[in-house]
């Protein structure tokens, strides 16, 4: 898939707020600084289209780009920062749930993992939500380039096969690296295959 646009279209407190649109929209998650707003930026070939920040945790909202004037792209709060209230991360917590669960045209989530730590609780625990909630998704390990090459297919691999203790089928996964662009064609070829899959419905 060639991009040729993307561009900030809106942020929303609430999933009532979203875009009023029926294009598919692909929701991109994880946890405070893995890397997310780079990874966005890689993919669209648009530096400075998601926010970087050296302070994890920045993004409060829901982010719409719209891609090719054909999908959206949807940058969602990281969840897990220890450094807010529980007061805000109950409230972070609710807005993206009723995001996934309610908005009809979210197509697939994109959790983000750094390939580089062992499965935390918190991200197990998001994967099996989604599962039991019957969403599509899949997993994107991000710094691939902060391993040596010989590690990172192991480590996914590792990463993936733990999952095996309570799940029957595992969900796609890609390695990616917003340093050198690896995983890019990959991820934008599932986001187009699944693009040409909805038209021919």
């Amino acid at each position: 898939m060639e991009i040729n646009s993307s561009e900030y279209s809106i942020s929303s407190p609430t999933v009532g707020m979203c875009p009023k649109d029926t294009k598919p929209e692909y929701a991109f998650i994880g946890r405070s600084n893995v890397g997310k707003s780079s990874l966005i930026n890689m993919l669209c070939n648009h530096k400075g289209l998601a926010k970087t920040s050296s302070t994890p945790g920045k993004t409060l909202l829901i982010n719409h780009f719209i891609i090719n004037k054909e999908w959206y792209l949807v940058d969602l709060p990281g969840y897990g920062y220890a450094k807010r209230s529980k007061t805000q991360r109950d409230k972070l917590e609710q807005m993206i749930a009723q995001y996934i669960l309610q908005r009809q045209q979210l197509t697939n989530v994109f959790v983000l993992i750094d390939i580089r730590h062992d499965p935390q609780t918190i991200d197990r625990e998001f994967i099996d939500w989604l599962g039991k909630s019957q969403i599509p998704f899949c997993i994107v390990f991000t710094k691939a380039d902060k391993l040596a090459k010989t590690k990172v297919e192991p480590a996914a691999k590792a990463w993936m096969e733990k999952m095996l203790d309570t799940w029957e089928e595992l969900p796609p996964y890609f390695i990616t690296s917003a340093e050198s662009k690896l995983g890019r064609e990959d991820v934008l070829g599932y986001i187009e295959s699944i693009n040409k899959s909805l038209k021919d419905l």
